[in-house]
């Protein structure tokens, strides 16, 4: 996928750390904060959030492997564990040290996970929308069986993107998470979707995720956690983010209402400001 005219294309730097080749932008200065997004998503959903929070942090994102412009170096490692360990190699070797991790939806499991294999851990996470529940009764096995039958099919990424990239197809699949979002977000989606590889990557992922034991892990994650919460997200139902913070000693859960799943996409001044006051929280302050 071309990356002419992505967001803060300024920011961005492209970073070979086995066995992917990674794209990351990087603003600000100060301690430093790192943003994680969703599967299906790539760093462009932080697109107005990353310059806020730089204002007063350096502020990192990066695509996850096989997402946007993120290549996926092997489809082996695209389980939560996998993906992860890479993430934490890649971290230690560009000497991005996180004071605090921010992660949205899939992202918040990835983040959880990162903070306790970084050889110095961050001083708390942050979730916005996060997924940390397994799927309920007969799609907590089918769903991940089909795609992973679907992701040994060479054709489907092709397929998929070819028949569900319009911009209706587009504007459904966003409505669906309960958020309401601009005319920017429909094109970088659409843009999204419409490269097989982006997809291939989403759908490898898919069918290699597994959270029980970090689902197990929850009471033994000490450090500060808050879970945002968008009432309206139609993705992730609310009382998941309920339910994971009643099992971790120092999670705190902020429900806001009137936002869906993409919530950071919506809102994101208020979302920057509820980071910020949470970093303050923990001990993570502006220069």
């Amino acid at each position: 996928m071309e990356w002419e005219g992505w967001p803060n294309a300024r920011h961005s730097r492209f970073v070979d750390s086995r066995p992917h080749r990674w794209h990351l932008q990087e603003a600000g200065s100060g301690q430093t904060i790192v943003l994680i997004h969703g599967a299906g998503g790539g760093l462009m959903s932080f697109r107005d959030v990353l310059p806020d929070l730089a204002e007063d942090f350096r502020t990192v994102a990066m695509d996850l492997p096989g997402h946007a412009l993120t290549r996926m170096g092997t489809r082996q490692r695209q389980g939560l564990d996998q993906m992860s360990t890479d993430l934490a190699s890649l971290l230690t070797a560009e000497n991005i040290r996180p004071d605090l991790i921010v992660g949205h939806s899939a992202g918040a499991a990835v983040a959880l996970r990162l903070a306790g294999l970084l050889d110095t851990p961050p001083k708390g996470v942050v979730g916005i929308n996060a997924a940390l529940g397994n799927f309920k009764g007969m799609a907590g096995w089918l769903f991940p069986a089909m795609a992973k039958m679907l992701s040994l099919n060479p054709l489907t990424a092709h397929a998929f993107s070819r028949l569900s990239s319009s911009e209706a197809s587009v504007r459904a699949l966003l409505r669906g998470t309960g958020s309401q979002v601009d005319t920017e977000a429909v094109a970088l989606y659409r843009r999204l979707i419409a490269d097989p590889a982006h997809v291939d990557g989403t759908l490898a992922m898919m069918a290699q995720w597994r959270l029980d034991r970090l689902m197990a892990d929850l009471p033994t994650i000490a450090l500060p956690v808050l879970l945002i919460v968008g009432d309206r997200d139609k993705a992730v139902p609310p009382s998941v983010s309920d339910e994971a913070a009643s099992h971790m000693p120092k999670a705190q859960v902020l429900h806001l209402a009137g936002l869906g799943h993409l919530a950071h996409e919506e809102a994101p001044g208020d979302i920057a400001n509820h980071i910020r006051a949470f970093a303050a929280e923990v001990g993570i302050t502006a220069p």
